[in-house]
């Protein structure tokens, strides 16, 4: 089976369609989306409609803690992602915000564990972005592969029976082993706001039969997307960062 891994689509339609036109071309058989459908960008209402679309079609999601947010009225973040959770508040209809309250933190699928952030405790979100980091998380769950996002950038962490740990970037279109011995922790990047200077969108694609992973760059419109942003009213730091993969 090849599994799509997506996070952290923030709202940016065309990252999105991207991905998928992507994934169908690698032959994924399964979608997994990771959190964070909304914040940040200007198309909440038609991104959502594709999630719940792909979910009505057998795709698994978790909620992430935009989605958490725009659900529960909470403003926890930073102003300029307050600005667009207020605005996304008020673009999205009951459907949408009934579905991302309706999201579970993680689902356990046999031995793999899909989730937002770590899997330590929710809230708060813990991000990964250090080996140290990756090792608690590993140390929280029994999984034999964990698989996340929430820092928008790619990595892949191992550790061994005795507790050795190997962390590093993956890279794109390179398929990684993922050999029993070792437990596994997966950072698939972002599909909607890169975060590692390079504003492609980022998913990743599990195949199950080969024990392999492979982390996949998708460029898109980035410019269009950004001027959406703009079009919207949110804030402009919002746009510039997409633009540079910020």
């Amino acid at each position: 089976m090849r599994i799509a891994l997506m996070a952290d689509i923030h709202a940016n339609r065309l990252a999105l369609e991207a991905c998928l036109e992507h994934a169908r071309g690698q032959r994924m058989d399964r979608l997994v989306f990771l959190g964070d459908y909304v914040g940040y960008g200007a198309q909440p209402n038609e991104v959502m409609e594709q999630i719940m679309a792909e979910a009505a079609r057998g795709a698994t999601a978790v909620a992430g803690n935009h989605d958490q947010a725009v659900a529960n009225d909470r403003d926890v973040m930073t102003p300029d992602a307050e600005t667009a959770m207020a605005w996304t508040r008020g673009q999205l209809g009951p459907a949408a915000r009934d579905f991302l309250s309706s999201l579970p933190l993680r689902f356990e699928d046999g031995t793999r564990l899909y989730v937002h952030a770590s899997p330590q405790t929710y809230p708060p979100w813990i991000y990964i972005r250090e080996s140290r980091d990756a090792r608690r998380a590993l140390e929280a769950s029994r999984a034999q592969t964990v698989f996340c996002g929430h820092t928008h950038l790619p990595a892949l962490h191992g550790i061994t029976a005795t507790g050795q740990l190997v962390s590093f970037t993956p890279v794109p279109s390179v398929p990684v082993p993922l050999p029993p011995h070792r437990r596994w922790l997966t950072v698939v990047g972002a599909v909607g706001q890169s975060r590692d200077g390079n504003p492609a969108a980022a998913y990743a694609l599990l195949d199950t039969t080969t024990s392999e992973i492979t982390h996949f760059r998708v460029p898109y419109d980035v410019q269009a997307a950004a001027a959406s942003i703009l079009e919207a009213g949110l804030p402009p730091a919002l746009a510039r960062r997409l633009r540079e993969g910020r």
